[in-house]
């Protein structure tokens, strides 16, 4: 019976410090436990104590990332805007360039046209001032045929004209002669120059009247067909 009582106390004491080991086993445990998830220079707190710092860290860290990159992709649409914004600054002076060029060369093209109209106003009324006016005597009716000659260059001289004038109508140019072979013919000799009709006709002057007893026609006429026959109305001294 004693050895069995002893055995039971001692069962019981054991029992007793087996609890007390165990228990203190398992605060060292949880104390380690905390101290390693504690990290380095931290205070010795609990583990859940000690993780929260961790978790602040890191989540502000993702929020400094994510606003970084937020900021870049701002910049780089402000860029792009700018950049676009620019092009089309560009265009547009461009086109506003171009389009004053062409208003300047329309101008230029402009002032260009009025200047020669203005030229050419300028020449006609230059020539008119040159127009001579011619007495209506054998004087003038002589050297506006000599102008006229000159100008399709037929040969011709004023006293060459004038004599053969006298010698043919003595200055009449509504002279006609009636009693020549030409009016036998039927074709009298007509005008200052006693010119027949057909002769008149074929060796008429441009610019001239087509009447034959006009005074400077007919001799016009009458110079030309002597310088294609005589080289000259200087060369005639008889009827011709």
């Amino acid at each position: 019976m004693p050895k069995n009582i002893f055995s039971r106390v001692q069962s019981r004491s054991l029992t007793r410090h087996h609890k007390i080991a165990m228990a203190g086993v398992a605060t060292l445990g949880a104390a380690a436990i905390g101290f390693s998830a504690v990290p380095s220079g931290a205070s010795t707190k609990t583990t859940t104590e000690a993780a929260q710092p961790v978790a602040v860290a890191y989540s502000t860290q993702q929020i400094k990332d994510v606003k970084a990159s937020v900021t870049d992709q701002m910049a780089g649409a402000s860029l792009k805007a700018e950049q676009i914004a620019a092009k089309k600054k560009a265009d547009a002076a461009a086109a506003a360039k171009k389009k004053a060029a062409a208003e300047a060369a329309k101008k230029k093209a402009e002032a260009a046209r009025q200047a020669k109209e203005a030229a050419s106003r300028a020449a006609k009324r230059a020539e008119a001032k040159k127009t001579v006016s011619y007495p209506n005597n054998l004087d003038g009716w002589i050297r506006e045929s000599l102008a006229i000659l000159k100008k399709h260059d037929i040969p011709a001289s004023y006293d060459g004209i004038h004599r053969n004038i006298m010698r043919e109508s003595s200055g009449n140019p509504k002279a006609i002669n009636n009693w020549d072979i030409n009016a036998i013919n039927g074709i009298p000799s007509k005008g200052l120059l006693q010119v027949i009709p057909p002769t008149f006709k074929h060796w008429h002057v441009p610019g001239t009247s087509w009447d034959i007893y006009d005074p400077v026609a007919n001799i016009t006429a009458a110079c030309n067909y002597a310088a294609d026959k005589y080289g000259s109305m200087d060369n005639v001294d008889s009827a011709y």
